[in-house]
């Protein structure tokens, strides 16, 4: 997986904006944000003023790696990623690829088996030839698989 370090990624090839602007002092816990130009979600954010200006110590989580990262800022507003999370049922697990599909019967085989507990999770429960729904998590250009449960036959 690629990391946007330093990268241009303020648009898709079709010019869909990765991010928007949010002023800092609407932020809370739990949003999304970008720290060092990376989507996280924010675990911890405090105040202090500084004269006239409040700074903000803003600790989140990687989206996908779980990594943490930390920032003071003393800016006004902040870039906030473009988060989408969707359900698909799992058809099939080929080439370390995932086939899945949406509501619409849509197919997609661009999402990679995570190499973590939830790939192993996805991977045994598919070789169990158990119905599964994997939760797919977008963030600037990047999917990921980050959640699975079995489907509820009714």
């Amino acid at each position: 997986m690629a990391e946007l370090e330093g990268g241009d990624f303020s648009a898709d090839d079709t010019g869909v904006s990765y991010t928007f602007s949010k002023q800092c002092s609407s932020l809370r816990k739990n949003d999304f944000v970008l720290l060092k130009f990376l989507p996280c979600k924010i675990v911890e954010i405090s105040t202090t003023k500084s004269g006239e200006h409040d700074i903000f110590h803003i600790v989140g989580k990687h989206i996908f790696t779980n990594k943490e990262y930390k920032e003071i800022l003393g800016a006004s507003n902040i870039d906030v990623p473009h988060v989408k999370s969707l359900d698909y049922q799992l058809i099939e697990i080929k080439d370390n690829y995932l086939s899945l599909m949406d509501d619409s019967g849509e197919i997609r085989s661009d999402v990679r088996l995570p190499e973590d507990d939830i790939g192993y999770q996805i991977l045994t429960y598919y070789e169990s030839d158990r119905s599964v729904y994997v939760t797919v998590l977008s963030a600037m250009g990047e999917d990921q698989a980050v959640a699975v449960k079995p489907m509820s036959h009714a």
